[in-house]
């Protein structure tokens, strides 16, 4: 069976900038890829024109999408009340992490250290 990836925002945002290794990664990986919805308003925060946005709605319909449940909410909010004084965990962060728990995924993304609560993170290459 294949991996479960939910991908934070960077390594997105290096796909759209044709980094060739995130190009490689995403294109090239039998994994199931998942995104939260907290990631998608992320995405469309750094659209400029409609054209970007156009091309972020075509390109997550490539992604399970996970919606921010009640339960979610609750672990996301744990967790940064949790992380927040040691690590300056942000609430958005918490509650990608809280996803990535909830759908048993690893979290595909460079900042390992926004997200210390999670055993299963993969960073997909150097940079």
């Amino acid at each position: 069976m294949a991996h479960r990836f939910l991908f934070d925002t960077d390594i997105l945002i290096q796909y759209f900038r044709d980094d060739p290794n995130a190009v490689q990664f995403l294109e090239q990986n039998d994994a199931e890829f998942l995104i939260s919805t907290i990631t998608i308003a992320e995405l469309f925060t750094g659209a400029r024109t409609e054209e970007e946005a156009n091309t972020i709605d075509h390109f997550c319909l490539g992604f399970g999408v996970i919606s921010v449940s009640e339960q979610i909410a609750r672990q996301g909010g744990l967790l940064r009340q949790k992380y927040y004084p040691g690590h300056g965990t942000g609430l958005a962060d918490a509650i990608i992490a809280a996803t990535a728990l909830q759908s048993k995924a690893a979290l595909v993304t460079f900042n390992t250290k926004h997200y210390p609560m999670l055993e299963e993170i993969l960073v997909p290459y150097s940079r």
